[in-house]
């Protein structure tokens, strides 16, 4: 969920992204993997934004994964064999802080090939950076702080002053997502508008998501998920359509250890 309302964002408010990490004002339009020429290792988590000169491949990632490296210098060369000629920035942004030396891994090395790429890790950047920019407000209450209900007030009253509606929402629907990595719902839903949030195609796709194929048991494993990421039981039951009673019985997710 939290790697998905990511990449949503990120596709949505490209040149919010592109000014961040690549230090340009430019528009990015997606860029398929299909285009690559072969099947995506993790599509669900890949993130492929082009220019006429530049591809910027974003990789977000809540926990640490050891296939990284590898994932990002095969990419690379998907990109150069499809665009030799145009540029590429990788990063991978992590965002839940962890001690693990895995999210500082920046190469991919064989014993002949080496290859490098960008970690961004948003625990150690400044609110600034997230707070003075529409597209990454969402990210600002994960950043480096003592104080992230401060900081979360401080992204709610910016999205308070986004004009546009469908944006505004979009914002806040990201928001209240992400800062459920670090803060309870109940200080979240303190700060949010759920009548704002509902109008956001983020929530407007799970909701679809939940219903889908007409399923109860889709549903509920959707449901077992959202509870995973950190969602109420209110909240899920109103995405899922199932009742609070349901999802209250609904055993615990599995742990991976």
């Amino acid at each position: 969920m939290f790697d998905s309302t990511c990449k949503f964002i990120a596709e949505l408010y490209s040149p919010d992204f592109a000014t961040w990490l690549l230090g340009e004002t430019i528009t990015l339009t997606k860029l398929s993997p299909t285009e690559l020429s072969l099947e995506p290792i993790r599509a669900d988590a890949l993130i492929l934004l082009q220019s006429d000169e530049v591809v910027l491949h974003i990789e977000f990632q809540t926990q640490p994964d050891e296939d990284m490296p590898f994932r990002m210098a095969d990419y690379r060369l998907r990109v150069y064999r499809r665009f030799p000629n145009k540029r590429m920035h990788q990063v991978v942004i992590y965002l839940d802080k962890t001690t693990s030396d895995k999210v500082y891994q920046t190469t991919f090395t064989t014993e002949t090939l080496r290859h490098e790429f960008s970690v961004i890790r948003v625990w150690e950047q400044p609110p600034e950076i997230f707070l003075k920019t529409t597209g990454l407000l969402p990210f600002a209450v994960l950043c480096d702080t003592n104080n992230q209900v401060g900081i979360l007030q401080q992204a709610a009253a910016a999205v308070d002053k986004i004009a546009e509606r469908r944006t505004q929402s979009n914002i806040a629907a990201a928001a209240a997502i992400l800062a459920g990595l670090v803060l309870e719902q109940e200080v979240i839903g303190r700060l949010f508008r759920k009548d704002i949030m509902r109008e956001s195609v983020i929530y407007q796709q799970i909701k679809t998501e939940g219903r889908e194929e007409g399923s109860e048991e889709k549903a509920r494993e959707i449901a077992i998920n959202l509870l995973a990421e950190g969602m109420s039981v209110e909240v899920v039951a109103r995405i899922t359509s199932l009742s609070v009673e349901v999802v209250q019985q609904l055993p615990p997710p599995s742990v991976e250890k």
